[in-house]
């Protein structure tokens, strides 16, 4: 009897590990498919980061997001800009969001404009070097996201859950004050209201980071592998980066304690006109260049002494 519940035990111990072994070779199949479809490497003209990085040595290291407009025939916008930096000694993370209307010199057009229009004049690396060149600081890496498909990754996470600090009705979706659980629709909303917030964009700017850390959050979880097919369908479909197959990885290995520790930084400037029939944003130039310095400091660039470029 005893031998009887030794074999049945090692026999379901054996197609367990079967089971695992091929799940886990269909997940990594299925992540290696997918990064090679959003993976999308770009030139880079500038030269603000001297020496090269390395995920796999646990360097400091940033990243622009950009949520992108895309709509057919229409080379779209950056609704959103949020730079995060990344340091792995202390673990810790800060994201900045850069208001869309922030009036700049655009890289490489020799005039200024608004800060998101960069991405329509030349696309993600027209976009990355004016943030570069307007922050003082180097963008190592990009992430993309078409944000109408920012609703898919959110639904293939089963939604997620933000501390509202404001009670909102935008249409008829209605956003309590208080912790809210939140579908894809519901989110993309969420994080799109601006003339319903006395604050406007800043109080905008404050919600997508919210989601996004809830989502950073959310993807953390073990239990969000068994929803991997989903998850991959919607990354590939929804975002493009520059990272490769192999630093994500290892940042998942590395870095994934930083996420339990991330400070918000935003513009306290409300300094704003027109020029012509346009609304700009004008960012103080010394609160440009402190927000500078902490990001600098962040990514280990004590040294570093460039100038922002407004």
């Amino acid at each position: 009897m005893i031998k009887k519940r030794r074999k049945l035990l090692l026999m379901i111990g054996f197609v367990m590990l079967v089971i695992g072994v091929g799940y886990g070779y269909q997940v990594y199949t299925s992540a290696t498919n997918t990064l090679e479809k959003m993976h999308e490497p770009i030139k880079r003209d500038t030269t603000i980061r001297k020496e090269a990085i390395s995920v796999q040595e646990k360097d400091p290291f940033s990243v622009l997001l950009l949520g992108v407009d895309e709509r057919p025939n229409d080379v779209g916008r950056s609704d959103t800009m949020i730079v995060v930096t990344v340091n792995p000694e202390d673990n810790s993370m800060k994201m900045l969001s850069i208001p869309r209307d922030t009036y700049v010199s655009i890289f490489g057009r020799g005039e200024k404009d608004k800060i998101n229009h960069s991405y329509a004049f030349g696309g993600v690396e027209m976009a990355v070097n004016t943030v570069e060149s307007f922050l003082g600081i180097p963008i190592d890496y990009y992430v993309k996201v078409n944000m109408e498909g920012f609703k898919d990754v959110i639904d293939a996470l089963d939604g997620v859950t933000v501390e509202n600090d404001m009670e909102l009705t935008h249409g008829k979706y209605h956003f309590p004050k208080g912790q809210i659980e939140l579908t894809g629709n519901e989110a993309l909303v969420f994080s799109r209201i601006r003339y319903e917030d006395p604050r406007g964009d800043f109080g905008r700017q404050i919600r997508q980071k919210q989601i996004i850390e809830a989502i950073i959050n959310k993807a953390a979880n073990i239990s969000t592998l068994w929803k991997y097919s989903d998850l991959f369908e919607a990354f590939g479909d929804n975002v493009k980066t520059n990272f490769t197959f192999s630093e994500i990885v290892e940042l998942q290995k590395a870095y994934s304690d930083v996420r339990k520790n991330i400070e918000q930084l935003r513009f306290e400037g409300r300094d704003g006109g027109f020029i012509g029939d346009y609304w700009y944003y004008f960012a103080d130039s010394e609160e440009v260049q402190t927000l500078s310095n902490i990001l600098k400091e962040h990514l280990d660039l004590h040294t570093y002494n460039e100038s922002v470029g407004l």
